[in-house]
């Protein structure tokens, strides 16, 4: 209960920054077209919060933070006295009506250069990408590891960070080949190619489930990780281990008379004895002792049934010479962020484009679920990773937004670029099609990605 309050909070949170800043672009550029606004709403359905301004704009806090509006004086929607009909809407050039409609969607992408400038001038740490091992028949089964080696490159395109190799990956979905560029881990914070060798991999069978896998594990890479000591960290109150009395620093030493070779391969044999009792060998203020424990029953993200004894254990720490933080000045984390939404707003276009063509499966959109989820997460990580949260959901806002449907704000600005084209307005009737057609299709996505959150609790 309380995680889902906390991802509540959090969602509220970050819908409510991201669409004042996306209706604040629509009023600022109104205002400077001189057109008059009546209203600013965050949110829909009943006030609970209501402030009019001395520019005689209703500023609004509604009920459902699901969105919000600006609501303009527009003789189309009622009627306007003579003295102001020069401040509606409909009386704007083409051209002001454009930057209008386009300043929601810009102020999205301006968001998001802000929201990145902070993280970086605040520093977010991170591990670079190291591989330790590929899988066996896979895409990446070609490269041949004999140590550690630290992925550069992309397909030419230089990464520093998980995060980057991720993007860069999902980037070449139904596409042919990718490249990755391996070179030994150095102590450098910037990754340099000089000793690197680039392997070129065949994707044309690449294919992942992005609710049970990651575009790298299903690339066939293995991250490196470093080796777990199983000496106890947590024991999970009324599980299996509590039961058979397992304590917070305890060690691990044997399984049924055999060795414990690593932490991968005991969690491997608890998931397949469930209900069965093994005798677990630990060590304990240097004497060692033997407890039988019965590991509890529990459904995997497959529906099968796996066994589970509910403890962790200590973690490791990463080698320094794997660790970064991506920390700039003032001037460089600008540039950095600017680098960064223009980055993640090329590939989410791509994504969006390959979503239509069916090279993505419908079973990658998300809907408010799962935007309510990593916003929790997120924000219980730190505010560096709520900033890279926002900043992420604020470009895709953004292209959404300039999708050419009707209901849109790409509707509206295709109607307008017709409008600049013909030098006459796209008729009433048409546009009532659009609008129809355009909600149709937003509420069919809409279902889908509900259907797809309600899938993955």
């Amino acid at each position: 209960m309380l995680a889902f309050l906390w991802n509540l909070g959090a969602f509220i949170v970050a819908l409510g920054i991201l669409i004042t800043a996306h209706e604040f672009g629509h009023f600022y550029i109104a205002r400077r077209c001189g057109v008059r606004v009546l209203r600013f709403s965050i949110g829909f359905g009943k006030a609970i919060w209501r402030h009019v301004g001395k520019d005689g704009t209703e500023y609004v806090v509604a009920m459902i933070p699901l969105g919000g509006y600006v609501k303009m004086l527009d003789e189309r929607v009622e009627d306007v006295p003579p003295e102001l009909q020069d401040e509606s809407f409909n009386r704007k050039s083409v051209w002001a009506r454009m930057a209008i409609v386009a300043a929601g969607p810009i102020a999205n992408f301006i968001f998001a250069i802000i929201a990145l400038y902070l993280m970086y001038l605040i520093g977010v740490p991170a591990v670079k990408p190291v591989i330790d091992s590929t899988t066996a028949n896979s895409p990446a089964a070609v490269i041949s590891l004999q140590q550690p080696q630290q992925i550069v490159a992309v397909s030419g395109q230089q990464v520093r960070t998980w995060e980057d190799v991720n993007l860069a990956l999902v980037s070449h979905i139904g596409e042919q080949q990718l490249s990755l560029t391996l070179s030994p881990v150095s102590d450098l914070q910037e990754p340099s190619d000089t000793n690197g060798k680039t392997y070129a991999l065949d994707i044309r069978q690449w294919h992942f489930d992005p609710d049970k896998e990651s575009p790298i594990s299903a690339l066939g890479l293995h991250i490196y990780r470093p080796e777990i000591i199983p000496t106890l960290a947590e024991v999970v109150s009324g599980g299996a281990a509590d039961k058979a009395g397992l304590k917070v620093g305890d060690t691990l030493v044997a399984i049924d008379g055999e060795l414990i070779s690593s932490w991968d391969a005991f969690v491997q044999q608890v998931k397949a004895s469930a209900g069965k009792t093994l005798n677990l060998t630990i060590k304990r203020n240097g004497e060692q002792q033997i407890l039988p424990v019965t590991p509890d029953s529990h459904l995997d993200t497959d529906g099968h049934t796996v066994g589970y004894v509910g403890i962790s254990p200590v973690v490791p720490q990463w080698p320094e010479n794997m660790q970064i933080e991506l920390h700039y000045g003032p001037l460089e984390s600008l540039s950095m962020a600017a680098q960064k939404t223009w980055q993640l707003t090329a590939i989410s276009a791509k994504m969006l484009g390959k979503l239509f063509t069916g090279d993505v499966s419908l079973k990658s959109l998300s809907g408010p679920i799962s935007i309510a989820q990593g916003a929790g997460n997120t924000a219980s990580f730190g505010l560096v990773y709520f900033l890279g949260f926002l900043a992420l959901i604020s470009v895709n806002l953004g292209i959404i937004n300039l999708m050419p449907l009707p209901v849109l704000d790409g509707g509206h600005l295709m109607y307008c670029v017709i409008e600049a084209i013909t030098r006459k307005p796209v008729s009433d009737r048409i546009q009532e099609i659009g609008f129809r057609f355009g909600a149709a299709l937003l509420l069919v996505l809409m279902s889908i990605a509900l259907f797809n959150d309600f899938a993955r609790l």
